[in-house]
């Protein structure tokens, strides 16, 4: 599920967007840790860092030496992140509660992380840039979006279910979430994306993985996720799509959460 952009919608949903932590972001935070390649004493920026999946691996590699600068827009995810950063006795992380697109930072980055976040910058292209901008000489991104058609069943049952109850809310969020992973959703859109907005060496490869849903992390995908934004305000008309999507959806669905994981370098 696409990490939402609105932070009303995240400080309300933290406990349903961590419901999959297990299943998704812990795989896939480790996966792109380690295909960043940081070594003992590396400075790393994680960019929109949600519940610290990717920041707590990066912290492990870099060591007490280095200095992981965690970064999210949502409060309620950053406090999940800073009870595991404490939990596992982490020093080097610091957390700040700042828009990625205004973090300013006193000296470059070896290495970037961004897991499913980069398509959560209102201007796409010039958030790419500017995470090239804050890396080293020869300084490395590694990031994970959505493989082309990952949501389009699940997210066609919800607005269908929303359509029975006469509920047509749209969201320029949810438009714009999906307009920026269009651009990303394959091997080749994403290399071509990160060559044309700063770097000059990009490698991509696909992540597949799956996660069987039950009723209840069905629809902790929809309240944690930008697909919340679809929903009416009254809640009874809520509850009523909620059970007419369950039904859609049946018995044993399991979402194929298809990822690509890049890795490119700024010029040296």
């Amino acid at each position: 599920m696409p990490p939402r952009h609105a932070e009303e919608a995240f400080t309300t949903g933290a406990e349903d967007f961590e419901r999959l932590a297990p299943a998704l972001w812990n795989p896939m935070g480790n996966a792109v840790a380690a295909a960043a390649d940081i070594v003992l004493g590396d400075r790393v920026l994680d960019v929109y860092c949600s519940s610290g999946a990717s920041t707590i691996p990066a912290a492990q590699f870099t060591g007490p030496e280095g200095a992981v600068d965690a970064l999210d827009s949502n409060p309620a995810l950053l406090d999940l992140a800073r009870v595991k950063a404490d939990a596992m006795s982490l020093s080097s992380i610091r957390f700040d509660t700042i828009d990625p697109a205004d973090w300013r930072a006193d000296a470059p980055y070896d290495v970037v992380l961004c897991c499913y976040g980069l398509t959560r910058f209102a201007d796409m292209a010039a958030g790419t840039a500017g995470l090239a901008d804050r890396l080293r000489s020869g300084g490395r991104i590694a990031l994970s979006t959505w493989d082309a058609g990952t949501f389009t069943e699940f997210r066609t049952l919800l607005q269908a279910a929303c359509t029975a109850e006469g509920s047509t809310n749209g969201s320029a969020l949810v438009e714009r979430e999906l307009a920026n992973m269009d651009l990303v959703d394959s091997q080749e859109k994403v290399g071509d994306w990160l060559l044309g907005n700063g770097f000059s060496t990009a490698g991509v490869d696909t992540v597949k993985i799956e996660v069987p849903l039950d009723e209840e992390s069905a629809w902790s995908v929809v309240r944690g996720s930008v697909f919340t934004h679809l929903l009416p305000a009254d809640e009874s008309a809520v509850e009523r799509i909620r059970a007419d999507f369950l039904n859609r959806l049946g018995h044993g669905f399991v979402l194929s959460a298809r990822s690509l994981v890049a890795v490119a370098e700024t010029a040296v």
